[in-house]
Order: C-alpha cells, then sequence, then structure tokens
C-alpha cells in the first residue's frame, strides 16, 4: 500500500498527473479502511502530504475534499485533517447527498433544455456560445468547473420557466463541487464535457426540443457514470446513487 509504504520508508511514488487525486484519495482510503490509519488519528498537513505524493498542494486539498464528502475525514481550522470514520458513507456535495442531486438534476435539466430550444432568444445563444467559447480556452479547473454551473444555469435561464433556474441556482454550490470531482477523478473527463456542452447547444440553437433533452440527459448520464464508478465503489449506498 502507498501510503504504508512511504510513511515507512519516505520513498515518494510518482503517479499520472491527471490521475493523481484519484490515486491519492483510493490510497487514503485503503489505509483508513485497513486501520493503518486510525479513527481519531490527525492526518499530516497538506505541505507534508504533497511532499510524500509528489504533488501539489491543490491535489491534497481535492483529496481531503472528497475524504470529508465520504465521510472519512472532517477538517477543523487551525487543529488539522483528522480521521472521523472507517467506512465510506453516502457521498455529499454540499448540502445534499450525491443521491439526491443525480436524482434530481435530469427532472430539471432535460425539460428546461428542450424548453430552452423552443423559447431561447438571440441574447440566450450569445450568453451560451460565450461560456463554451470560455469553457474551451480555460485552464483553469477550477474556473472552469465556475463556467459549467453557470453554463446549466444559462440553459434554465434560457428555458423562461423561473421555477427551473431558481432550482438550479439553489443547488449551485452543490454542483460545482461534484464538477470538479467528477473531472478530478476522471481523466479527459473535461474534453467530453466540453463536447457534450457543445451538442445541447447546438441543439438548443437550432430549435429542436427532442434533441436538447437527449443531449442533456446523455450529458447528466455519463455524471452519473462517473461518480457511481469512481467515488462509491466501496460505500453502501452505491445502490441508490446508481439508480438516480
Amino acid at each position: 500500500m502507498g501510503y504504508l509504504s512511504d510513511s515507512r520508508t519516505g520513498m515518494r511514488p510518482v503517479f499520472p498527473r491527471q490521475s493523481a487525486v484519484g490515486y491519492v484519495l483510493d490510497d487514503l482510503r485503503d489505509a483508513i479502511e485497513a486501520g493503518i490509519i486510525r479513527v481519531g488519528d490527525r492526518l499530516p498537513s497538506e505541505s507534508s502530504l504533497a511532499a510524500q505524493y509528489s504533488v501539489s498542494r491543490s491535489v491534497i486539498r481535492e483529496v481531503l475534499r472528497a475524504s470529508a464528502a465520504l465521510g472519512l475525514t472532517v477538517t477543523r481550522t487551525g487543529r488539522g485533517t483528522f480521521v472521523v470514520g472507517r467506512r465510506p458513507h453516502e457521498l455529499v456535495f454540499g448540502n445534499y447527498s450525491a443521491g439526491d442531486l443525480l436524482e434530481v438534476r435530469p427532472h430539471i435539466e432535460v425539460p428546461a433544455a428542450g424548453l430552452a430550444a423552443l423559447r431561447r432568444t438571440e441574447e440566450d445563444l450569445a450568453h451560451i456560445q460565450d461560456l463554451i467559447e470560455r469553457m474551451d480556452a480555460e485552464t483553469d479547473l477550477k474556473v472552469w468547473n465556475g463556467l459549467d454551473v453557470t453554463f446549466h444555469l444559462a440553459i434554465a435561464e434560457a428555458s423562461k420557466n423561473p421555477v427551473f433556474a431558481e432550482v438550479i441556482r439553489s443547488i449551485r454550490s452543490a454542483m460545482s463541487i461534484q464538477s470538479a470531482m467528477v473531472n478530478e477523478q476522471s481523466h479527459g473527463r473535461r474534453a467530453e464535457g466540453d463536447a457534450e456542452h457543445r451538442s445541447i447547444a447546438a441543439a438548443i440553437a437550432r430549435g429542436s426540443a427532442g434533441e436538447a433533452e437527449d443531449a442533456m440527459r446523455y450529458h447528466l448520464d455519463q455524471v452519473v457514470e462517473i461518480v457511481t464508478r469512481s467515488l462509491t465503489v466501496s460505500s453502501p449506498s452505491s445502490d441508490r446513487i446508481s439508480s438516480g
């Protein structure tokens, strides 16, 4: 196990850059579940973990965010990060469980995309296209995640149904966390997401409600698959998440 061997020998593993978060998270989770790191133990500092795994501190922050979402750790300001559980519980994004968030999004965003195709204005299309171009050019993943959520909100607003837009606003923070974790966990997901966004936007521009709904449904299906596969492999609640 990487965590055990590194802790005792000081050897630093080198992981593929694009998969660093996933590798470190899996290693940390395995060490906790095996009891190598015990409940109540304080983890090394971000800088120490970054040095141990030969990754950046931003990677470690994403790992700690994910481990907290899985109920394995908690970070206390000024005190550090502590292990609080040996087994992952249901993944949460902000104030919502992954199962709840994945379950509700298709019921809001699929019909919103269809209505956007029928009701969008030229201003709406210009805004959506601008977001796509900015995402294509963006190199900062954190900024991209914010643009991703804004893109989904723009479609809800283009539907001209204020309820759809308000729901997206209310879960915006959770969606941003979900977007960050999905892209960190799945190599190449950002490029795939960009392509899916373009398909959704193109269908909306053509005024094809059915195609827009299908494109959005496919996009959300990919999110469900990645979250389920990458983050809930050993979670007892994975069946619920899969049904979202």
